[in-house]
């Protein structure tokens, strides 16, 4: 939808010069996915963290994107809530990185300073890497299911 509304593809040079977001995500320090799973408890923290900080970007995407804010919202609600579920999972749930009011509020207020051909693109990279965030994010709770009692 994003690249037929507002002509921000994937491919796009643009889009790849500007992408100056620190969004979450599984990063080659990580290892491979099965090493990385086989750190139950820190695959969750990672998870659970990582979630709660693409809440202050969701909300950047949902002020930004108008016309989609109710699903925005609405995912938003639900990624807070899997992020609560998930941190109820780790061993030690304060050892989970919650961004606090201040941080929130210095990024959301960087993220709003973006012009206006760049704020299309931003959220074309919120979305994406969110995405890819979440497929991660099924995989390991599918995995953690599977070899650990628990219910998501």
């Amino acid at each position: 939808q994003m690249c037929q509304k507002f002509t921000v593809c994937p491919n796009s040079m643009e889009m790849l010069l500007h992408n100056k977001l620190n969004l979450p995500k599984v990063t080659e320090e990580d290892g491979d996915f099965l090493t990385f799973l086989s750190f139950q408890d820190k695959c969750l923290r990672k998870i659970s963290s990582g979630l709660y900080t693409f809440q202050t970007y969701l909300k950047y995407v949902k002020e930004t994107f108008i016309s989609e804010s109710q699903n925005v919202e609405s995912l938003s609600y639900s990624t807070e809530h899997l992020a609560r579920t998930i941190r109820q999972m780790v061993i030690n749930p304060e050892e989970v990185i919650i961004p606090d009011a201040a941080t929130q509020e210095s990024l959301h207020t960087k993220l709003k300073s973006t012009k206006d051909w760049t704020e299309k693109i931003t959220i074309h990279l919120i979305l994406r890497d969110f995405t890819s965030f979440m497929e991660k994010t099924v995989r390991a709770v599918r995995y953690l299911k599977n070899t650990r009692s628990f219910s998501v």
